[in-house]
């Protein structure tokens, strides 16, 4: 299939890359056109304007994939794309927007005839290599035309349709909120440890591999606090200043909205607010697993 890609950032960068690995044709699209120029050196076709890739789409219909940051700069290229775009042809939208939103865009674009696909997007940095963990809204049949795309983007039973518009993003605000718990209890673990009577004896690498080997609380976050470890053993590089993109935000008003009891998702993001007061163990651990799993920008100490 041939797909358009608009936005060379982190993740749709090697997007492009996993799907040109598959099999498929891209058209790359990005703001500044040095990232572009970039992947075309890689084999694939370059937009230098909107328009440009439009005409560069001539598969029916033609599928475009937005990798932009949420908010007001989504919607100015969906307007843009309405006026760009034919009846029948698809947009994808997989950044990390919130979930209402994607009800208001598909209502616009449906008056256009065009179609929109919600996709939220797991995998950050190692995407490229592991796949991209893909969570799927929108009109079920437009789902099964863009298979192929998802599966080349995915591992293996690594994406799946989630129900109408919206219900991709949904279902990605709340592994959001889970992975703000998981973090939490990391930061909160290690920073007992760290302050225990027994913190001069433990290497926090060899902690972080031990519990990876069979036990319950082993999990891929791990695995990256131990390659955080390994290269800073206390972290004393970072500053414990902890940010958030919104999802985690997200999670707590439609737990406050819908009456659902969800505390630690709740504490987790306020511990995030009162990271940027103080420069505690805690939330150092969990600005290195931003980092490690995203490549999200850290404060240095």
């Amino acid at each position: 299939m041939k797909i358009g890609i608009i936005g060379l950032g982190r993740m749709g960068m090697n997007m492009a890359r996993r799907l040109m690995q598959g099999g498929h044709q891209v058209v790359a699209y990005n703001r500044s056109p040095d990232k572009t120029e970039e992947i075309m050196k890689e084999g694939s076709e370059g937009g230098f304007s909107l328009q440009e890739l439009a005409e560069k789409l001539d598969e029916r219909p033609k599928v475009v994939w937005l990798m932009l940051p949420a908010g007001k700069v989504i919607d100015e290229h969906l307007e843009k794309l309405r006026n760009i775009l034919s009846p029948g042809d698809i947009i994808v939208e997989g950044g990390n927007s919130k979930y209402r939103d994607d009800i208001r865009r598909a209502a616009y674009l449906k008056g256009a005839g065009i179609h929109f696909i919600d996709a939220g997007v797991s995998g950050g940095i190692w995407g490229l290599k592991i796949g991209y963990c893909t969570m799927v809204g929108g009109d079920e049949k437009i789902f099964n035309h863009l298979e192929p795309v998802f599966k080349a983007l995915a591992p293996v039973d690594g994406y799946l349709y989630c129900g109408p518009t919206g219900a991709g993003h949904f279902v990605k605000m709340i592994h959001n909120g889970i992975e703000y718990g998981m973090m939490q209890a990391y930061g909160e673990g290690f920073a007992l440890l760290e302050a225990s009577p027994y913190a001069e004896h433990l290497d926090f690498k060899k902690v972080s591999h031990l519990w990876n080997q069979g036990s319950v609380v082993r999990s891929w976050l791990l695995e990256l606090l131990e390659d955080a470890f390994a290269e800073d053993p206390r972290l004393d590089a970072l500053q414990g200043y902890v940010d958030d993109s919104g999802e985690g935000r997200w999670t707590v008003e439609e737990a406050i909205a819908s009456g659902v009891a969800a505390p630690v998702i709740t504490m987790a993001l306020f511990q995030r607010f009162q990271s940027r007061k103080e420069n505690a163990f805690e939330n150092r651990v969990l600005a290195a697993l931003r980092q490690e799993f995203g490549g999200h920008a850290v404060k240095q100490a």
